[in-house]
């Protein structure tokens, strides 16, 4: 068994000193993966887990561009808890993969990516991958940014990848929110503005269908999470009157989240098709009641 090993390991070490042009070496075949899985924390790091099948052949596993792994060997286990040795091919061209030795159990291979970038106090990072991958959130991560789309997590664990694909991923270190209360009538309506920009000049304006605010910082995410009772879509944004892009996110609960990043200062007013009634919508139906029981008894006491 050992020669067995070593006779691999040896035609492993040739192919390791011939460099390919145009893609990544593969041994044995490209490895079949029951998971691929990112995870990262508040802290911005990144920590990636492959689950390989078991196979009667060696395969090869594609990893993950910006991993962080020996430059020999990487150790491993499999699904029993045995450590078992791993080893990395290197193209010669910067692209490495690791090889996989034949075995009847699934191998579980971990390893880190380099840590995502904190600017102003958010997190980004880009990831690629050729197959689905899912990618975990600690349980404090909110609301995430995915392609510069916002997605608002709450008790779901992460987003999955469909297909694989590129995907630029971005959430706060510490978000920061604003939180006001809209008071209609009877009803109370809350809405919070997230985001490190400065936020002045909050008003909500129940007959032009709008809410607006001036933003005293440029090129900074900004996330509006509003009921759609109180305004609902479509939404047009407007940054000083001029229209710009924005991202929508709805939840089960009808919690609308839009996000925007101002390339300027200035204001910023959000328009809806639908607000909440200047009265109760109740009084319509109380009046029709009223009409229809109304109508038989003026016939009944009507003069002859």
């Amino acid at each position: 068994m050992n020669t067995k090993i070593l006779s691999i390991f040896a035609i492993f070490t040739l192919i390791l000193v011939i460099p390919t042009a145009n893609a990544q070496i593969s041994l044995g075949g490209e490895a079949k993966q029951e998971l691929i899985e990112i995870k990262l924390n508040p802290e911005g790091e990144i920590n990636v887990k492959h689950i390989v099948r078991g196979s009667n052949t060696g395969s090869t596993l594609f990893i993950f561009d910006n991993a962080i792994i020996p430059e020999k060997n990487l150790v491993g286990e499999n699904e029993i808890g045995k450590e078992i040795q791993l080893g990395i091919i290197d193209d010669g061209l910067g692209n490495k993969s690791v090889f996989v030795l034949p075995s009847k159990y699934d191998a579980i291979i971990e390893y880190s990516l380099e840590d995502m970038i904190l600017k102003d106090n958010l997190f980004t990072t880009t990831v690629s991958y050729n197959e689905k991958f899912s990618i975990i959130f600690d349980e404090s991560t909110e609301i995430i940014f995915v392609n510069n789309n916002s997605i608002f997590l709450e008790d779901k664990k992460g987003i999955a990848v469909s297909g694989g694909g590129d995907a630029k991923i971005e959430f706060y270190s510490n978000p920061s929110k604003i939180s006001k209360e809209i008071v209609w009538e009877e009803n109370k309506f809350d809405v919070e503005i997230i985001g490190d920009a400065k936020i002045e000049k909050f008003n909500f304006d129940q007959e032009s269908k709008s809410i607006s605010f001036d933003i005293t910082d440029e090129n900074k995410f900004v996330t509006i999470k509003l009921s759609e009772e109180l305004l609902g879509g479509p939404y047009l944004t407007l940054l000083n009157d001029e229209k710009i892009k924005h991202s929508k996110y709805v939840n089960d609960e009808k919690i609308i989240l839009l996000s925007i990043m101002p390339e300027s200062k200035g204001t910023i007013t959000i328009i809806g098709t639908t607000v909440i009634p200047e009265f109760s919508m109740f009084i319509p139906l109380i009046m029709g009641f009223l009409i229809i029981l109304t109508v038989p008894a003026m016939r009944k006491f009507s003069l002859r």
